[in-house]
């Protein structure tokens, strides 16, 4: 049960759920990084569609393997990046969604590291390589804000080491 604000009454641990549209300050910020995302997921698509499928035609097999690796597994972070922003646009929209935290939770964004690549990563055409670091900067930024909002500062420094990325996360989560 809500109160007119929208705020939860506080829970056993004293912590207060605040509804997103209602402590966003920065619908600004947050539509050029909608705007941002969707570009990404929209120049991936055009790129692994049209050129990227020509091209990974003609790499040798153990780097056409590499090629669909990492082609899914940035298709896989655009997807939940782009669920994630458009779950945030709806909620700035009114519209009511899942409770937080949640099975189905749509403004969870899921942990993310940056693996080292697959065996032949460097070998793959640059203008994948270019849309996959974008990929994580996008999910960088995304982490930023959603931190902000949240009140968690993110750690850079947590970025190329998986164990402390996770660990930091769970802190930002449990609060600690």
């Amino acid at each position: 049960m809500s109160s007119k604000s929208g705020i939860m009454p506080p829970r056993r641990d004293g912590t207060v759920t605040v509804p997103f549209r209602k402590k966003s300050g920065q619908p600004d910020a947050f539509l050029g990084l909608f705007r941002e995302g969707m570009s990404l997921v929209e120049a991936t698509a055009n790129y692994l569609d049209g050129p990227g499928r020509r091209e990974s035609k003609c790499l040798p097999p153990q780097i056409a393997l590499c090629y669909a690796t990492e082609s899914m597994r940035l298709t896989t972070r655009l997807t939940q990046l782009a669920t994630w922003l458009l779950a945030r646009r709806a909620v700035m929209n009114g519209e009511p969604m899942p409770p937080s935290g949640s099975a189905n939770d749509p403004q969870q964004l899921p942990p993310m590291t940056r693996p080292a690549g697959s065996k032949g990563f460097e070998s793959l055409p640059q203008q994948l390589r270019d849309l996959i670091e974008a990929g994580y900067r996008l999910h960088d930024k995304v982490c930023r804000f959603d931190g902000a909002e949240r009140g968690v500062v993110i750690v850079a420094a947590h970025r190329h080491n998986a164990v402390a990325s996770q660990v930091a996360q769970l802190q930002a989560a449990f609060g600690q």
